[in-house]
């Protein structure tokens, strides 16, 4: 009677890397299972240092749905004032250890987009005040009007971040 041998598990050697890529990637991944569809994430990494790390991520149709926002946005006048109120009205924020996660479920943000609704102007005035301070701060001169809607669809995100 012949007797079959299983194979030798075969090792893999781990070697340190200072790429902390891979690692965050996973994170980003396994944040992402945890929210419904058509959800955009912006997720921070709060390292020791002081620094950050920000990854964005869109569960299933919320990259699709987040580029239709933005276009959307970009045609009908909205600007970063109104990216600001609109996003942080419908955020629901999640902090575990130094991992910050926003979640923005983007169905709600498209029917503000649709319905017209920008930000209050108390709210666009103090931000107005904020830029002039940080000019003032910087000696740099304040730009006229606001920036851009600043996106909640990766083609758009990926603009900004290049």
């Amino acid at each position: 009677m012949a007797t079959a041998t299983a194979p030798l598990p075969t090792t893999s050697t781990l070697t340190p890397t200072n790429n902390s890529e891979p690692v965050l990637q996973a994170l980003v991944q396994s944040i992402a299972t945890g929210h419904p569809p058509e959800t955009w994430l912006r997720i921070a990494f709060h390292k020791p240092c002081g620094g950050v790390s920000i990854r964005y991520a869109w569960t299933a149709g919320g990259d699709e749905l987040g580029d239709h926002i933005d276009l959307l946005a970009q045609s009908t006048g909205f600007d970063a004032a109104d990216w600001m109120h609109i996003t942080n009205e419908h955020a629901q924020i999640s902090i575990r250890g130094r991992i910050e996660t926003q979640a923005h479920l983007l169905r709600p943000i498209l029917r503000d987009i649709e319905a017209g609704t920008h930000c209050p102007q108390d709210f666009r005035d103090g931000l107005h005040r904020l830029l002039d301070c940080a000019a003032e701060q910087t000696g740099q001169p304040r730009r006229p009007g606001w920036p851009r809607w600043v996106g909640v669809g990766p083609t758009l995100l990926a603009r900004r971040t290049a």
